[in-house]
């Protein structure tokens, strides 16, 4: 199959490195483009008031965002064009959200390492994706 758009989710961990590979190969397989898309998971601030401590912690975790996708471009030595988006939100919302508005053929994403107690009161990102994407998914353990 060929791949034109590739969405790759990236939060910095060792399960999404492992992805963000496995899409740089396919997408230099297929000359696919690549869409990065970090998300700020700051739904445990929504609602406070926005002071500025707050409004400093959403910056600090917009700028580990950044800095996670100026990680995932130094693994392209092939410069395979590679586009950044960066969401705040819940991170599968965010990626179904992103998947839908850039038309994406393909989702390359790590699992989380869940298991247990853990996946089943916070269930886990990819199993989000995986049953709600409309594009095929593909989960990097």
């Amino acid at each position: 199959m060929m791949y034109k758009k590739i969405l790759v989710p990236t939060d910095g961990s060792e399960f999404a490195k492992k992805a963000q590979k496995h899409a740089l190969f396919l997408a230099g397989v297929t000359g696919a483009e690549i869409v990065a898309v970090s998300v700020t998971e700051n739904n445990f601030i929504s609602g406070l008031p926005l002071d500025d401590e707050i409004y400093q912690l959403n910056q600090v975790l917009n700028e580990r965002s950044q800095e996670n996708l100026e990680e995932f471009d130094k693994l392209n030595a092939e410069d395979i064009k590679i586009s950044h988006v960066i969401k705040e939100g819940s991170p599968a919302s965010c990626i179904l959200e992103v998947a839908a508005e850039e038309d994406i053929d393909l989702i390359v994403m790590g699992s989380s390492g869940k298991s247990g107690f853990d996946r089943f009161i916070m269930g886990s990102v990819a199993d989000k994706v995986v049953n709600s994407a409309k594009c095929a998914v593909l989960v990097i353990h």
